[in-house]
């Protein structure tokens, strides 16, 4: 008798600009942890929970841009971190406002902790949900969330 292979449901992580610099640009407030290590924890913790998780990382916003639209009817669920792009890009906001999937929006530290200019997520009003001010745990937590929101767990 064959084995019933499990269907894993794609889920995309995007990190935008200078996250490929985790661990190296001021680690007292991102954490020591790089890029990688996070990718590589994601992709198995999703396997783990029925999710087949795809990274992608762009300093460039259009790049991010063209990513999201690819993602149109691929992806069953994305975790985002805009970054700086968080309170400047009507283009990135626009282009996950097309995805109707769960999206949930990931800082490492508490935008509303820090500059003024920070407090404001141009994201906020087009994604499920938001976890800031986590470090690294919030991309971990979110990929759980994202797991119970799909039905691909339903562990806690």
């Amino acid at each position: 008798m064959g084995k019933i292979k499990k269907v894993m449901l794609p889920v995309l992580v995007i990190h935008g600009p200078n996250l490929n610099m985790l661990g190296l640009r001021e680690p007292e407030l991102y954490g020591r942890t790089g890029l990688v290590e996070i990718d590589t924890q994601l992709v198995a913790m999703g396997r783990q929970s029925g999710l087949e998780v795809s990274c992608f990382q762009s300093n460039h916003e259009g790049a991010i841009v063209d990513k999201l639209q690819a993602s149109l009817g691929k992806i069953d669920g994305m975790i985002i971190n805009p970054a700086a792009y968080t309170h400047t890009s009507i283009a990135i906001r626009d282009a996950i406002a097309i995805l109707s999937v769960p999206i949930i929006e990931v800082h490492l530290s508490n935008i509303h902790k820090r500059e003024a200019f920070r407090h404001k997520s141009l994201m906020a009003d087009v994604v499920t949900g938001q976890i800031v001010g986590l470090g690294v745990n919030g991309y971990y937590l979110a990929l759980r969330a994202l797991a119970r929101i799909l039905g691909t767990t339903d562990q806690p």
